[in-house]
């Protein structure tokens, strides 16, 4: 995420990092070489100036000259700007009315809408323990509908009905009615999008928007559209009273220009950002974490709070045991941590949360045959009980008859057990106080010191 603002910045601050005095010149030669940075991440160019002229108040006053070390200090400020341009905290959605809660969400066409409502959902069922219900105004797509039936199926929302050849206001009240009958906590409602922003579409969602008096309006905007993403939202925002923007398809955008200008072009909030396709890639937006890592910096609260939501800690407690005792860490043991890795966003993801790994995710991103974990397990689901509990006993037969049954090569078997062999030779030197560390940080996942896993990356190219 946002790799080459993050490379590009870092570069330029490395150089102010070991300071012991700063000066006009050299404030001046790592700003020049921030602004770049910024404009090459498609930021827009009023918020690149706002940051820059901010820095430099900040770096030539008092706060840098009576600090022990200002390349530290220096690094700091820019730290903070870059949040404050973000927005200086997480604002969460308003929940706080009389049931049901009514939340619009809109968007152009492409920007990802009908998905965000399902991730929606899904966010306020798993985190916020609400029961939610959805429809969709969209009657010139019929698919949006559909898509919307299928996604809600999914994620356990409560889907209401629509068809084409009703009127969007009629649509949304017998929604909002059903949903107090069905004593719903929340009603998200997904709005018809377009290819641009045109009058006919502003008239009918500002309709729409006085029928339901929504809690919320959220717009959702894809991040890869860079400034641009900005002014759209504004311009919708000059039509309606957005109270936020969800940012899409930020897993894709290496630039990082829209997460950057939207709140300053805007001053709506950005609360959350789509970070992939499946319905649980929805994260809250923190804007003090998003410039951690911008900066190299890592982001371990988001890190741990993955850990804390996916991770089954009743098997990561039992295998701390297990090995304590100094029991044997067989493929079984291997497959749990594998899912485990796997429900916290796969090796990619949990890189680019570590300080100072974020170059690293970049790499594993180009060299990880990411499949390389289903066939992992899909390997060890095919072994019988005793395989997985004693891997020493499979010989040639057994690997012709695993390889057949997972749709693998016996190259990748001998893969696999070898990086088992090698995972259980770190698991024994886990022997006492050790284990616990390692198992309370990431559920096993990752070695100590929080390096790369034992072998290296499963199936690298």
């Amino acid at each position: 995420m946002f790799e080459g603002l993050s490379e590009r910045l870092s570069a330029s601050l490395k150089t102010m990092a070991g300071k012991s005095r700063l000066t006009e010149d050299n404030i001046k030669d790592t700003l020049r070489e921030v602004r770049m940075a910024l404009l090459e991440a498609d930021v827009a160019l009023p918020v690149v100036k706002q940051f820059t002229d901010a820095v430099k108040q900040r770096a030539v006053g008092a706060e840098v000259a009576q600090s022990l070390s200002p390349g530290q200090a220096f690094l700091k400020i820019v730290q903070s700007e870059l949040q404050e341009t973000m927005g200086s905290a997480n604002e969460t959605l308003n929940l706080a009315s009389q049931p049901p809660v009514v939340i619009m969400v809109a968007g152009l066409q492409g920007a990802g809408k009908t998905t965000s409502v399902a991730k929606l959902a899904r966010y306020l069922i798993e985190r916020e323990k609400k029961k939610v219900s959805v429809v969709s105004a969209d009657v010139y797509r019929p698919a949006a509908i559909k898509q919307l039936e299928t996604l809600a199926g999914e994620v356990g929302a409560r889907f209401e009905p629509s068809s084409g050849d009703e009127r969007p206001i009629d649509i949304v009240n017998r929604a909002l009615e059903q949903a107090r009958l069905n004593f719903s906590d929340v009603l998200l409602v997904d709005t018809a999008g377009r290819l641009a922003i045109d009058q006919g579409m502003m008239d009918e969602i500002r309709e729409l928007h006085a029928a339901i008096n929504p809690l919320e309006t959220l717009f959702v905007v894809d991040a890869m559209t860079g400034q641009d993403a900005a002014n759209t939202a504004k311009a919708f925002g000059d039509t309606l009273p957005l109270t936020g923007v969800i940012l899409t398809k930020v897993d894709a955008d290496t630039r990082g220009g829209a997460a950057l200008s939207v709140r300053a072009i805007t001053g709506k909030p950005i609360k959350f950002l789509g970070v992939g396709e499946k319905t649980e890639a929805l994260d809250p937006f923190h804007p003090d974490r998003l410039a951690s890592r911008i900066l190299g910096m890592g982001d371990m609260l988001s890190l741990i709070e993955d850990a804390e939501r996916t991770v089954d800690k009743k098997k990561a407690q039992k295998l701390a045991k297990k090995v304590q005792k100094g029991g044997r860490f067989d493929l079984e043991d291997f497959r749990d941590q594998l899912q485990q890795m796997r429900n916290m966003g796969g090796i990619t993801n949990m890189l680019d949360k570590l300080p100072g790994m974020g170059n690293m995710a970049q790499m594993a991103q180009q060299n990880i045959d990411l499949k390389q974990f289903a066939r992992m397990e899909a390997m060890i689901d095919s072994m019988t009980f005793k395989e997985r509990r004693n891997p020493d006993v499979i010989s040639g037969s057994r690997k012709r008859r695993i390889t057949l049954g997972s749709g693998t090569q016996v190259q990748d078997l001998n893969r696999l057990l070898k990086q088992h062999k090698q995972m259980q030779k770190m698991m024994k030197k886990m022997k006492g106080g050790g284990m616990q560390k390692m198992m309370r940080g990431l559920g096993g996942m990752m070695p100590p010191g929080g390096g790369m896993p034992p072998g290296g990356f499963p199936g690298g190219r």
